[in-house]
């Protein structure tokens, strides 16, 4: 039997090492090889690969038709990103086996990955997943397969003026218990923006004001929804990804956070694009009023996978903030002066000799500072040097003009 002499049969992917799975971005090449190691020598029809990437969901629902009769609905649905075959081990023109030896035998592949893709994923209703599946047909013999998984990452960069925008919101509720009105809460929150990558701090600005008669808990948390969408039905999974608790607020008294740090834990980014599975964020502040319902403010998120850049968040902000005086070039004149020769402006005879490069031992010592560049090629006089003092002083013989005339 061929899988007797079958010692090994698997996929390895370029860039990954033992088990661990590899990532890859849309748009780039996945290289990998398919290693066969025989103990003997056999017969084979031919090895066929095949690389797949699909979104799928399914969940089911109960439902009534009456008071005795009931059954369940299923909604399913799937969406197809990347589809490659290829033949690495094609069977002779003549329809016979292919014989290979026995040892190693090590075959390559190659396919570029569709430039829109869906990030991995992995949900209670659904997912998204990429795999390499390898096939080995032997005439009358059953068909080996190897399969090999993959990650795709879709790059989110939260540089952009829409992720880098503040966020910003008010809400306010009416305490009451048994139809008497207790007073109300109100709350103000806002972030610097909306675009974050794990890891990042939160700094949460807000102003929780307690006009009631009971003390309150303020609450702030990351929230993600996972949507599931088939047949025109959504289905919805929601989870606290982390969170912090504030101090008790007394009634009558106002609570102040300052930037309030909340950390985001290692998550998966945004899923925006896809049609039957996206991944949401936001951030609820939330304040616990006793004897009714709490107070939330949700704050929309997008965690992102292209970190801040360290200049990204000012680019837009100062050109939005300050304007361009332009009053000033209305006093150029329309036939500006020609500047005066060199030979005019300076007369000093060791001006040629200031331009000869210096010797190598006076550079000694200089050239290993890091900020010392010597041009070799410099085939122009430098301008002057800026002095208060005039270098052609007038005449004593010239009369002095008067100003008063």
């Amino acid at each position: 039997m061929l899988f007797d002499r079958l010692k090994r049969f698997s996929v390895v992917l370029e860039g990954a090492e033992g088990d661990a799975a590899v990532a890859f971005s849309p748009g780039q090449a996945v290289s990998g090889r398919v290693v066969l190691e025989l103990a003997a020598a056999a017969r084979l029809g031919a090895l066929r690969l095949r690389a797949m990437g699909a979104a799928r969901v399914h969940w089911t629902e109960s439902r009534s038709a009456g008071s005795s009769t009931a059954y369940t609905q299923s909604y399913s649905d799937q969406v197809e990103f990347l589809s490659h075959r290829d033949t690495l081990l094609a069977p002779p023109d003549n329809g016979e086996a292919t014989v290979l030896q026995a040892g190693r035998h090590e075959f390559p592949f190659t396919f570029q990955l569709p430039e829109t893709l869906a990030t991995s994923f992995e949900g209670k209703y659904g997912s998204v997943r990429y795999w390499v599946k390898a096939k080995l047909h032997r005439p009358w013999s059953t068909v080996k397969k190897v399969k090999k998984e993959f990650t795709v990452i879709e790059p989110i960069d939260i540089n952009t003026p829409v992720l880098l925008a503040p966020q910003a919101g008010a809400k306010e509720k009416l305490a009451r218990a048994w139809y008497c009105n207790r007073g109300q809460v109100s709350v103000t929150a806002k972030i610097d923006r909306k675009g974050y990558t794990p890891g990042e701090v939160i700094p949460i600005f807000a102003e929780i004001d307690n006009c009631t008669n009971r003390v309150v808990v303020p609450k702030a948390a990351i929230i993600q929804t996972q949507t599931f969408i088939a047949r025109g039905a959504k289905k919805q999974k929601k989870s606290v990804v982390t969170s912090i608790v504030g101090d008790s607020i007394a009634a009558g008294k106002r609570e102040v956070w300052h930037g309030r740090a909340l950390k985001i834990p290692p998550v998966g980014p945004s899923i925006l694009q896809c049609r039957i599975i996206q991944v949401e964020y936001s951030l609820k502040v939330c304040v616990d009023i006793p004897g009714t319902s709490k107070l939330l403010l949700e704050l929309p998120l997008v965690i992102g996978t292209i970190p801040l850049h360290p200049f990204g968040s000012r680019t837009s902000s100062v050109s939005s903030q300050y304007s361009v005086n332009l009053d000033w070039l209305s006093t150029i004149p329309e036939q500006p002066e020609a500047p005066p020769e060199y030979s005019a402006v300076v007369s000093s005879p060791g001006a040629e000799q200031s331009l000869a490069p210096p010797c190598r031992s006076e550079l000694d010592g200089i050239l290993e500072g890091p900020f010392f560049a010597y041009i070799q090629e410099f085939r122009f006089r430098p301008p002057p040097l800026y002095s208060e003092v005039d270098p052609n002083p007038p005449s004593d013989s010239i009369r002095p003009r008067c100003m008063t005339c």
